[in-house]
């Protein structure tokens, strides 16, 4: 059953042609970001590409990463290098090589080679990016208590086709809906707001706004909430959630024209608590996906302690994707580099994995 193209399978065959044809990641970023000033759909930018194909060879990342665990102590150099360097369906194949030659999974071999966050990261990174989001989905909602943050930055940022693969991943894992398990962990407008985020239905047209249907669903906006007593939240979710970005972007400027507000000021006032947050977690990301997942990369590293497991997620997910745009909006949003903020919170291996993706 075909459910479209993914926008991750959509920008790795743009990268891969770009790249067979230049060769040069720079030149390929360049071009990317002249297409979106030319009057192109804007193209997101990665830092992680496939690795030519001229170049890459499975069989001999295999061998390499063999020889890189034997002996006293792991080559980690060596390991760093080969899986923060290929893109997501290439580590898989590398993956699958080397149960094929050495009879053993890459996954349990990197558990026994490395240790704490570098484990987890390099174990991400050779994971099927859809299983992997589908993992950290069931992580959030297994055990005492929800983590309602991964939930909403995971749902409300997956395009149809790729929602639809990571639930097919998800019920061949646990055996059950990725749905089931949000109705029996969530409650109230917070679960009904996942609940339709996860059905991947949402229209994706990035060209056509229909102007005369923004003002209505602004002016629906507006009387399902400030415009009333009491708050209609069925009228938030039904918009928020199936229309375009495109078309909520013309439907957030006439609301703060009818109102002389944002759509932010009106949902901190109607609402509380997770569905809050979900439905400003949508806005954001319709206004700026970058600066969304900008703000959530700082948080998981101000203060004291790092939240690794926010950290890992967040690269591995959006490398592929549109990590060098988030680079550039972190340091216009935070005044220095993402790259200085993970040198000056992590250390040693793990931090040369987690510069190699972000580069």
């Amino acid at each position: 059953m075909t459910q479209g193209t993914s926008f991750l399978t959509k920008r790795i065959d743009l990268y891969t042609n770009l790249l067979s044809f230049s060769g040069n990641r720079v030149i390929i970023v360049s071009t990317l970001r002249k297409m979106s000033t030319l009057g192109f759909e804007k193209v997101a930018s990665p830092t992680v590409f496939p690795f030519p194909a001229s170049k890459f060879n499975a069989r001999n990342d295999a061998e390499m990463l063999k020889t890189a665990f034997r002996g006293i102590g792991c080559d980690k150099k060596t390991v760093i290098g080969i899986l923060c360097n290929r893109d997501n369906a290439q580590r898989v194949q590398i993956g699958k090589t080397y149960l094929n030659l050495y009879g053993e999974d890459l996954k349990k071999r990197l558990k026994s080679e490395t240790s704490g966050n570098l484990t987890k990261l390099l174990v991400s990174l050779v994971t099927p990016l859809n299983e992997y989001l589908a993992e950290q989905l069931h992580d959030a909602m297994e055990g005492m208590g929800t983590d309602e943050k991964v939930l909403i930055e995971i749902l409300t940022t997956l395009d149809n086709a790729s929602m639809y693969e990571v639930k097919r991943c998800y019920q061949k894992l646990y055996g059950k809906t990725l749905e089931e398990d949000i109705k029996g962990d969530t409650s109230g407008h917070f679960k009904r707001l996942c609940i339709s985020l996860a059905v991947g239905n949402r229209n994706e047209n990035t060209v056509v706004v229909d102007k005369k249907l923004a003002m209505e669903d602004a002016k629906k906006l507006y009387d399902a909430g400030e415009g009333k007593w009491g708050t209609d939240e069925s009228t938030f979710n039904s918009i928020l959630v199936s229309q375009s970005h495109a078309q909520l972007r013309q439907v957030f400027q006439d609301y703060s024209t009818i109102t002389g507000h944002a759509m932010e000021e009106a949902i901190k006032n109607e609402f509380s608590g997770d569905i809050k947050n979900g439905l400003l977690a949508i806005v954001k990301i319709v206004q700026d996906k970058s600066a969304y997942f900008s703000e959530r990369l700082h948080k998981s590293m101000k203060g004291l302690g790092t939240d690794d497991k926010s950290l890992i997620r967040i690269l591995v997910y959006r490398s592929e994707i549109d990590l060098g745009d988030i680079k550039l909006t972190f340091k216009q949003m935070y005044g220095d580099t993402l790259e200085n903020w993970i040198i000056g919170d992590t250390s040693g291996d793990y931090k040369a994995a987690l510069l190699a993706i972000v580069k």
